[in-house]
């Protein structure tokens, strides 16, 4: 049996359609009430749904076998994992974001940048040769440069509204981002047959739906 960890929010649902997609008994998941643990109704697989940095850890544990999680969380949490597929699904990105006029890639000396991921924060300043002070935000970080708290942000924009309501632009796309399925090393070894097979189902139906856009 295969045990593979899916994200929930987010990415949840989509997760779910493309595995039904795939040919996957889903009933489950779609009907999950307050359930976490869910059996597929055709394969011999055991799904279970738990936040995106625990998909990881259930990963690197070998309590799951795969997992599906978004390509910014593996960014914050590096691990000992094999990523092995882009799903093309939960697609948005990193930008670089604050008031206008105020483009913290114009700035001279010691820039600071709020965020909920620093180490992609960090990283970004890092490739760019600029000095950078994180400030870690827990809750909405479009607040942070409202208050002056911060010369810019560094978060995940999916349509911008949030970032437009709050009178805050984008001046520059850190990272396109989207859902990866991950492996544990030693599953996939030990399993190879298993995990092989749902590759290449989800490199199919993955393939089949970019062809049709």
């Amino acid at each position: 049996m295969l045990s593979i960890a899916l994200t929930k929010g987010r990415l949840e649902k989509a997760t779910v359609k493309l595995l039904k997609e795939c040919g996957y008994g889903t009933e489950a998941l779609e009907n999950k009430g307050r359930s976490l643990v869910f059996q597929d109704s055709v394969k011999d697989i055991r799904y279970f749904l738990a936040k995106a940095a625990d998909c990881i850890t259930y990963v690197e544990h070998g309590v799951a076998d795969a997992a599906v999680t978004g390509k910014d969380t593996l960014i914050e949490n590096p691990g000992e994992y094999y990523e092995l597929l882009d799903l093309k699904i939960g697609e948005c990105r990193f930008i670089l974001g604050g008031l206008p006029g105020r483009n913290p890639l114009a700035r001279n000396g010691l820039v600071r940048i709020a965020s909920k991921y620093p180490e992609v924060a960090r990283k970004y300043f890092r490739n760019k040769g600029m000095d950078v002070e994180i400030i870690r935000i827990e809750g909405s970080v479009e607040l942070a440069p409202l208050l002056g708290l911060c010369d810019g942000i560094i978060d995940i924009m999916e349509t911008g509204t949030t970032l437009k309501e709050n009178g805050l632009v984008v001046f520059d796309t850190v990272e396109d981002i989207s859902a990866r399925l991950i492996v544990n090393k030693a599953s996939f070894r030990l399993k190879q047959d298993e995990i092989m097979a749902l590759l290449e189902d989800m490199k199919g139906m993955v393939e089949k739906r970019c062809s049709e856009e």
